[in-house]
């Protein structure tokens, strides 16, 4: 199991009505405001810290939507995008940045690489919202309780 450097929220784990999001992040703070959401939002998620497994656990998951930041030891996240948007079974997952990488030739970069959408650190737990919901955009079961995406 590929879990050895990340969580995976035991709250909805075998729910497949609820969208699953893998978040790779290497700062510890950062990835507990990510969970933090995904859990208010009431999707599944893995949170993992090392980059190296982003694109097996990828592949074996096949995650709704990918959280993933910049600026990782090892793999950059650019390096990991591109390999994603190359790969047959992981082309079509939604990819955000979530990067402290604000400037515009940063920003056009990053979405030439194949990100879908991007947010730049410190962000607003709404602004991160926002994003998901778009991007998920039909993928939540329409009896949840967590409307704030239909708003």
């Amino acid at each position: 199991m590929y879990l050895t450097h990340s969580f995976m929220s035991d709250e909805k784990k075998h729910n497949s009505q609820w969208p699953l999001v893998l978040a790779v992040e290497d700062h510890d703070d950062s990835l507990l405001l990510i969970s933090y959401t995904l859990e208010s939002l009431g999707c599944r998620f893995i949170c993992q810290t090392d980059s190296s497994m982003t694109i097996p656990v990828a592949k074996e998951y096949q995650p709704d939507l990918i959280l993933l930041d910049i600026l990782l030891p090892g793999l950059s996240g650019l390096e990991i995008v591109r390999y994603l948007k190359r790969e047959p079974l992981t082309r079509d997952i939604p990819v955000v940045a979530v990067t402290a990488l604000a400037g515009r030739e940063h920003q056009e970069r990053i979405l030439r690489a194949g990100f879908n959408d991007y947010i730049s650190k410190p962000y607003m737990i709404e602004d991160l919202e926002a994003i998901i919901c778009r991007l998920l955009d039909g993928k939540f079961h329409p009896h949840l309780a967590f409307e704030v995406c239909k708003e």
